[in-house]
Parts: structure tokens; C-alpha cells; sequence
């Protein structure tokens, strides 16, 4: 037998078909309660989309460890080899809105929630191991730049190419963003990395630097632009369908997470600032060290409420997992969380998607869409006498020396933001720089020729040969 249709109080409907009027051609009641809810509810429906990363795809998987690193941190879920927590993979576009396609030349998000047995651990970073920004404070207007025109309503490249003129530290993801890798195949054949700079602590309270690279185990693969732009046409939903379509066929996805670790005092010495997001450690001065294998090996049931409503931040670390002085980094620990209680509500960490698998324990109450029973009859303030949680000092982290004046400091100045542009430059085929310039050539052809010169210079300070090539295929001097 078939399940009878309901309100969402759970009173039976006996009509869905047509609405209660007075007569065939009469005026709608506006006792139809079904037919008030049904509309209300259907007007309700969107949610905000996010500012950035609107649109993506999502899949749940295991994370399995594979070596030994808690010489490093004291994390448990690296506590044994072998080790498997449940994971949860969000992919996303950045730029473009929820409607827009899979294919589009842009990073691709890559946040991931791990379920550990201390609480989630979110690293939420991208397909590219830099940034286009250092500083935290030029992030909004940087978004700005590479959204919509407010007069007009569509994206200008004007106004991309006039801020980047001005930004040179956005050079070395602006080569990424335009070489190859700026359009991957789909999800399953591109890399995540967390980008920033984090810490490990040990079982000693000792610190150290890490950084995270989770290297796709089914190799590298990335579109060429006129079938980036045949498939933006024929199937916008590409990247999602490939992914979803693999999962179901058993094909899963696995990506290898490897490490790279620098000391505290390798970190005071190093030649440049090292929590700098737009620059990259070297591999050759701080090797790759294999840590685990992460797999997709489930789809969601329902979209929204998995994938839509998967709130993801880099504040949620467990311990043995520490932030670092890595401004952007600092930025994000406020701005994540901020957007999702905008976007979802106080609650939201209340939500299935986002719920840790751990014992939850705070004073945290009321707020819209209190999903549980709100903590029941205990109170809800500390210190108190009735045996609430308290405090642990023993998960406190080692303090952290810090020096220098309190000042809005010039993160340009002396600052080399050519170098290691010009280093990718120089590693790329022929063929790569080829098609990396006349990318960049193309998106340049509608601006004026001082903001097509403006920019030239920079690259040409990467790279001779790379400023040339752009400037030849632009028709200048």
C-alpha cells in the first residue's frame, strides 16, 4: 500500500490536484491550508547561495593512514597505520553562481570534513597550492573584481585586468589560473591542497609547520577550451555528473595526502615569509612525506541537504592540528563560520552533513532552528555547580612567540612576488606556454591597450619571454 500524502504537521491530504474554490470558476479559499503551505513553503525553498564556491558536487569516503607521523602531531586520527575515518568531500567552482558550468577557467574548491573521534576537522582549500592574496583585508575587493559589473550586470574583464594590474602578488595564481590546470576534467583528476600553512602538535607540545597536498591518484587531467566551451553548452553540469557517475559505478576516487613539514626555527631563518599564501615551499628544501589515502566511495541521498548545506571552516581543528600566522588563514578562521550562520543559521553545526560523529558537549542554546532538544534541562553557564563540562588543559597548545609593532605593515614591500611565477613559467613545455599566453591574451584583447601594457610589465618581471609572448599575441611593441 502506498503511503498517504501529508501536511508537514502530518494531517492526511485527500486532494493534491486542485485547489479549494468556491465553484469551478470561483475565487481559491484561503482555508486551503494545504494549498497556503504548499506556496509558502515552495517561496522558502533557496537558501543564500554562497558568495564564492556557489556552485559544486560532494561525495562521502574514508580517509585510511598509510604512515606514521606522530612524531609530528598527536592528532588521533593518524594514531595508527591503518587507521579509517569517515570523510566528507565538497568540490565547487569559485567565481561563477549556482547556475553556472562545471567547465568554466577558474579554481576549484576542495573542502573536506573529516568526522574524527575529537571533533571535525575541516581543511578547506583548493586545486591550487597559492592564492591570488596575502592579506585578508584585499579579499572582498579581489571577489568584487571578478564578479558581476553592478551598471550592467555581466562580468567585464576590465575590471579583472584593472585590479591585477595593481595586485602583483596575485601573478603566481593568475599563472595557474591560465595554464592548463585552470580547467581540470572533471573533480576526480585534479588536486587539493590546504593551501595555508597549519601546525602540528605533538604528544611533547611540540610544534611544527605543515602544510597539505592531497595528490590525485587517478593522474592529472584537464580540458582543452574549445571543449571546455563545447561541454559549458551541451552538459554545464559536467564535473558534478562525472563525479556522481564514477561513485555509482564503483569507480572511486582516491587522492594520496602527503605533507610537507618545516620547523619553527627553519621558519624564523627561511628566505622568505613561509605563512605567505601566495608563494609555495619548495618541494626540493621540504620533500613530500606520505601520509594516508583518502576515498570517495559513497554518493549523497538528497543534494540540498548534503551537499547544499555542508558548511565547511578552517577553525574547526582537532587537537594535534593548530592554525599559524598565516594572515589569510587568520582572516578565514572568522569569515567561514560568519558566512554559514548568514547562510544556514546559528544551528547549523546541528545539521546531519555537519554534525561531528563525536560527542558534542557546550552551553551553546536556543537560535532559529534548534535541531535537537536544545540541551534539556541542564543549565547553560560556566563555572557552575551541577557537574557541566568544563575545561581540559590539557589539549592547550605551546604558546607561540610573537614579536613586532602593532601596525597596518606593507605585506609588498621587498616582497618578491615575481620569482616564483616566473619559476612556473619556466617549468612549463613549449606547447604549455603557448597556450598559457594566448589564454591570457584572449581575456585581454577587449581592454584598453595602457591596461593591456600595465599588466604586460608584470609578467614580463616573471618572466621576459613571458610578458613577450603575451604582448606579441596582443599586437604591441
Amino acid at each position: 500500500m502506498k503511503k498517504t500524502l501529508t501536511t508537514s504537521a502530518g494531517i492526511p491530504i485527500s486532494e493534491n490536484q486542485h485547489s479549494l474554490t468556491s465553484g469551478p470558476r470561483g475565487p481559491v479559499a484561503l482555508q486551503d491550508y494545504h494549498l497556503i503551505e504548499k506556496l509558502a513553503h515552495f517561496n522558502r525553498e533557496r537558501i543564500p547561495e554562497r558568495v564564492v564556491h556557489a556552485k559544486g558536487s560532494g561525495a562521502y569516503g574514508t580517509f585510511t593512514v598509510t604512515h606514521d607521523i606522530t612524531r609530528f602531531t598527536k592528532a588521533a586520527i593518524f594514531s595508527k597505520i591503518g587507521k579509517k575515518t569517515e570523510a566528507f568531500l565538497r568540490f565547487s567552482t569559485v567565481a561563477g553562481e549556482k547556475g553556472s558550468a562545471d567547465t568554466e577557467r577558474d579554481p576549484r574548491g576542495f573542502a573536506l570534513k573529516f568526522y574524527t573521534e575529537e571533533g571535525n576537522w575541516d581543511i578547506v582549500g583548493n586545486n591550487t597550492p597559492v592564492f591570488f592574496e596575502r592579506d585578508p583585508l584585499k579579499f572582498p575587493d579581489f571577489i568584487h573584481s571578478q564578479k558581476r559589473d553592478p551598471q550592467t550586470g555581466y562580468k567585464n574583464p576590465v575590471r579583472m585586468w584593472d585590479y591585477w594590474s595593481k595586485a602583483p602578488e596575485a601573478l603566481h595564481q593568475i599563472t595557474i589560473l591560465f595554464s592548463d590546470r585552470g580547467i581540470p576534467d572533471g573533480y576526480r583528476f585534479m588536486n587539493g591542497y590546504g593551501s595555508h600553512t597549519f601546525s602540528f602538535i605533538n604528544d611533547k607540545n611540540e610544534r611544527v609547520w605543515v602544510k597539505f597536498h592531497f595528490k590525485s591518484m587517478q593522474g592529472i587531467k584537464n580540458l582543452p577550451v574549445a571543449k571546455a566551451v563545447e561541454l559549458a553548452g551541451t552538459d554545464p553540469d559536467y564535473a558534478g555528473r562525472d563525479l556522481f557517475e564514477a561513485i555509482e559505478r564503483k569507480e572511486f576516487p582516491r587522492w594520496a595526502l602527503k605533507v610537507q613539514i618545516m620547523t619553527e626555527r627553519q621558519a624564523e631563518q627561511f628566505r622568505f615569509d613561509p605563512f605567505d599564501l601566495t608563494k609555495v615551499w619548495p618541494h626540493s628544501e621540504f620533500p613530500l612525506l606520505d601520509v594516508g589515502i583518502l576515498e570517495l566511495n559513497r554518493n549523497p541521498e538528497n543534494y540540498f541537504a548534503e551537499v547544499e548545506q555542508a558548511a565547511f571552516s578552517p577553525s574547526n581543528v582537532p587537537p594535534g592540528v593548530g592554525f599559524s600566522p598565516d594572515k589569510m588563514l587568520q582572516g578565514r578562521l572568522f569569515a567561514y563560520p560568519d558566512a554559514q550562520r548568514y547562510r544556514l543559521g546559528v544551528n547549523y553545526q546541528y545539521l546531519p552533513v555537519n554534525r561531528p560523529h563525536s560527542e558534542v558537549n557546550s552551553y551553546h542554546r536556543d537560535g532559529s532552528m534548534r535541531f535537537d532538544g536544545n540541551g534539556g534541562r541542564q543549565d547553560n553557564y560556566e563555572p557552575n555547580g551541577f557537574g557541566g563540562p568544563v575545561q581540559n588543559e590539557s589539549f592547550k597548545d605551546p604558546a607561540l612567540n610573537l614579536s613586532g609593532t602593532l601596525d597596518r605593515h606593507d605585506s609588498h614591500k621587498d616582497n618578491d612576488d615575481f620569482t616564483q611565477a616566473g619559476n612556473l613559467y619556466r617549468m612549463l613545455s613549449e606547447e604549455e606556454k603557448d597556450r598559457l599566453t594566448s589564454n591570457i591574451a584572449g581575456t585581454m584583447k577587449t581592454i584598453s591597450e595602457d591596461l593591456q601594457t600595465k599588466n604586460i610589465e608584470h609578467f614580463k618581471r616573471c618572466d621576459p619571454d613571458y610578458g613577450g609572448r603575451i604582448a606579441a599575441k596582443l599586437g604591441l611593441d
